[in-house]
């Protein structure tokens, strides 16, 4: 491969399981836009999952918020169409924050039931703990409900321990950073609480 071809950093195009073509890269603020159109197309249960109550939109402000992150505390990776920001299509988006004062990190994934049940999950969520890693943090975790089965599996695979949430029907899932993990279980192969609503 040519230096011209190669992708800049965090960025890898990928084939999921149903032929299609996606794009995992850092988020710009021209997907704001696109990120408000894509919520309006989630399931309710999809809105639960990850916010943990009911919400018909992205606030503007939102999008804004999630689309400009604080490179020195957050990471934010989306999974969309192989287009120009701003007209792609986002079905995944994927998002780490510092806790000030910390060495933890707290994740967060919404991966759209379009594009659900393909291993995006999982992708997204080793590139995630790469970037912990990169960042010499010592924990990474996220609340998740006790019923997302999906979710605790993925985070269980990966090595991640589970306990009781601070509230009443949550797990909470973290990962020790400075474990040594088996090669495939955690950061992937390749090198480099604030809600989203």
């Amino acid at each position: 491969m040519t230096a011209r071809n190669r992708l800049p950093p965090w960025h890898e195009e990928i084939r999921l399981a149903n032929g299609r073509q996606v794009l995992i890269r850092p988020i710009r603020p021209a997907d704001a836009d696109p990120l408000r159109a894509a919520f309006a197309l989630l399931e309710p249960d999809e809105v639960r999952q990850r916010f943990l109550y009911a919400k018909k939109e992205l606030s503007p402000e939102t999008a804004l918020r999630l689309t400009q992150p604080n490179p020195k505390s957050e990471f934010v990776l989306v999974a969309a169409e192989p287009m120009t920001p701003g007209e792609a299509l986002v079905g995944a988006v994927a998002r780490a924050a510092i806790l000030p004062g910390t060495r933890h990190a707290e994740f967060h994934i919404l991966v759209s039931h379009y594009v659900a049940g393909m291993g995006l999950g999982r992708h997204l969520m080793r590139r995630l703990v790469r970037w912990a890693k990169g960042k010499r943090l010592d924990r990474l975790y996220g609340d998740v409900l006790e019923e997302n089965e999906p979710m605790r599996a993925l985070a269980k695979s990966l090595g991640f321990h589970q306990a009781a949430g601070e509230a009443p029907g949550m797990i909470r899932v973290s990962l020790d950073l400075k474990r040594q993990v088996p090669e495939g279980e955690g950061a992937g192969s390749e090198a480099p609480r604030v809600p989203l609503g």
